[in-house]
């Protein structure tokens, strides 16, 4: 088997349904509880709908949403503005943080790749569309599992977020690595797949973790088989209309994937 160092030095996590959270579940009830506390409930297909970007620019995206603009005008009597995405800001940071804190469950496998990988050599990086508030109360949470990267890059720390490549940008220079080309990126949304792409990194979609199945790993295994693999298959087929070079079923698929990459680039 050729080595998995001989093509990649870094790999870039996701990390709500992609790392933590089965599902993506915390940034969805968050957004539907921040939004209801002023009056203006959203739908969780509506939250899920620009699910990876910067949680601010999230906000701004829901409000581009023709129903949610008119049912914050008909609640405000006004349409959505700056101020209004400020409002939201603040109604989302507690219960964004205590969700996230309370689903940041390592997904089954994460530990043990990222163990695999750096045994190889490779650094590993993360980027997320939380803030360094919010990731705050993740980070602990996940060491104690066995997962610290070498670097974390949250929403807000470049002058854009997904999908532009910024975030990755910022990993490759502060860990000194390159070219992208040699760089992984794993995500479990279409925008953080466009953001992978964008930087020029071979790109891996996952579908069942994360946020377009979006169901919790008990709920998915509930699931009839038709059923499940119906979902898994449209899961699949817009990561890769995103651009993903492969998708995987969870994190722990992660090792195959790049081992069958390295070996077609020898």
């Amino acid at each position: 088997m050729t080595p998995i160092r001989d093509s990649f030095d870094m790999v870039v996590f996701d990390w709500a349904g992609t790392m933590v959270d089965f599902g993506s579940r915390a940034p969805v009830l968050a957004l539907m509880e921040a939004f209801a506390a002023l009056d203006t409930p959203v739908t969780e297909d509506e939250a899920r709908r620009d699910m990876g970007r910067a949680k601010a620019d999230h906000v701004r995206a829901l409000f581009e949403q023709p129903r949610v603009n008119e049912a914050w005008r008909a609640a405000h009597g006004a349409a959505p503005d700056t101020a209004a995405v400020e409002r939201v800001m603040g109604e989302l940071q507690q219960p964004m943080i205590r969700l996230a804190q309370e689903t940041a469950d390592l997904i089954p496998g994460a530990a043990e790749v990222v163990a695999r990988l750096r045994g190889e050599g490779l650094k590993i990086a993360s980027c997320t569309g939380y803030t360094r508030e919010m990731m705050q109360a993740v980070l602990p949470r996940a060491a104690d599992q066995g997962y610290a990267p070498d670097l974390v890059v949250c929403a807000h720390e470049t002058p854009q977020g997904r999908p532009s490549p910024l975030m990755i940008y910022k990993a490759c220079a502060d860990l000194g690595v390159w070219p992208l080309s040699r760089v992984v990126k794993v995500d479990d949304a279409e925008v953080g797949i466009a953001e992978g792409r964008s930087a020029g990194c071979f790109t891996i979609g996952v579908a069942a973790s994360g946020n377009l199945t979006g169901l919790t790993a008990q709920a998915l295994a509930e699931l009839d088989a038709d059923e499940r693999s119906a979902r898994l298959a449209a899961a699949a087929d817009r990561l890769l209309k995103a651009g993903a070079d492969r998708v995987i079923d969870t994190v722990a698929d992660l090792i195959p994937a790049l081992e069958a990459e390295a070996a077609r680039r020898a």
